[in-house]
């Protein structure tokens, strides 16, 4: 028996979950909101671990094709006091290939694949229980209907109130992000600086980190403790008033590093929201989540692991046994419960101790998790 399923959601777990599906000669559709790929900039790199993200890319089959896009290098891990001192510098070994990075546009790309996606198809909300199962309503005032709805649609996610009434909470912790390009040409002193991979700086209750993506791009995230209202007084297009802003949060600190605010070309406004730890739902037959849609958590590494390895699974249950479809996700719900409620604790964890009054707690983090 071939169900009619829907995953709402073009990111790292919906097309999972439907790139395994495909493997296995299951029809899936996948409904996305953006009207194509590049409607929107992809976001940084990930790294994908061996046992969460790669273990899901080879259940698709792609483990190849990441292995060879993907950067070793980037595990590189450089950890510096405000004043400029080299606290700690990891490097991976030749062979480490335990979480290598990839650019987000490059996973998008390998697991788009062949995958007929319906762009600028926006779901607004679905109905489950009606007579002929799950109705999707869309923007354009349009209606579909499907045995299950998969709301891979990330942390402020449509679906989700058909499962749960909870809502994102922040969590006193703000991001503002910024770039550099060509930065080993045109920023060679930042191009050390960072290294092969990216350098964190931790102060009082703020950290300054940099990550290098493809192409002589880096990313860079200003992280800091503040009401939700910080930027009120501030406008995102005045880029030199959000970078004086931040200048002077991060006073003091050595020039090299300020010069990777100095240097920036734009900024965009980052409040961290989470859900509550060990979201769960009272099982709803037609409809079920993955991702940030079901357990948004602080980004330290996990989410988007977590998310694909979450697809990955959920296809394999439904396509091994497409007998019994609501057993079958009934049955992965509890298994992602479990898995992603212990992610959920060590994440929200680490982000107390990442962005803390004490920065020597953001040091002994990881000594904790990175390899003697």
């Amino acid at each position: 028996m071939r169900h009619r399923i829907a995953v709402v959601g073009s990111g790292p777990a919906g097309l999972t979950f439907a790139r395994v599906l495909h493997r296995h000669g299951y029809p899936v559709t996948v409904l996305e909101r953006d009207p194509a790929p590049d409607a929107r900039p992809p976001g940084g790199t990930l790294d994908l671990h061996v046992g969460l993200g790669q273990l899901a890319l080879d259940k698709a089959g792609l483990l190849a094709e990441f292995q060879a896009l993907s950067r070793p290098e980037g595990q590189a891990m450089r950890i510096l006091d405000p004043d400029g001192t080299v606290l700690r510098d990891w490097r991976p070994r030749p062979d480490d290939r335990a979480n290598p990075e990839i650019d987000r546009g490059q996973l998008r790309d390998i697991l788009l694949g062949e995958l007929d996606v319906e762009w600028g198809r926006a779901v607004t909300q679905v109905v489950p229980g009606t007579r002929d199962g799950v109705l999707a309503h869309f923007a354009d005032g349009r209606q579909e209907t499907f045995d299950l709805v998969v709301g891979a649609d990330g942390a402020w996610s449509r679906i989700r109130p058909a499962v749960s009434s909870v809502t994102p909470h922040y969590t006193g912790v703000t991001l503002v992000e910024t770039s550099l390009d060509d930065v080993d040409t045109r920023h060679p002193g930042l191009a050390r600086l960072i290294g092969d991979g990216s350098v964190a700086v931790y102060g009082v209750n703020r950290a300054l980190v940099a990550q290098r993506n493809g192409g002589g791009h880096v990313k860079v995230y200003a992280q800091f403790r503040a009401p939700l209202d910080w930027l009120t007084n501030l406008d995102l297009a005045d880029v030199e008033a959000v970078r004086s802003g931040l200048l002077a949060l991060f006073d003091g600190w050595a020039a090299p590093v300020l010069d990777l605010l100095r240097h920036g070309t734009a900024f965009v406004y980052r409040p961290l929201y989470v859900l509550p730890v060990s979201h769960t739902w009272t099982h709803v037959p037609g409809v079920t989540l993955l991702g940030d849609a079901a357990h948004l958590m602080p980004p330290l590494g996990a989410g988007a692991n977590l998310a694909m390895l979450e697809g990955a699974e959920l296809a394999e249950s439904i396509a091994t046994d497409p007998g019994d479809l609501d057993e079958a996700v009934r049955a992965f719900e509890e298994q992602m419960w479990a898995r992603a409620g212990r992610w959920s604790k060590i994440t929200t964890a680490g982000l107390e101790r990442l962005v803390s009054p004490d920065p020597a707690e953001a040091l002994a983090l990881f000594d904790e998790v990175q390899p003697s």
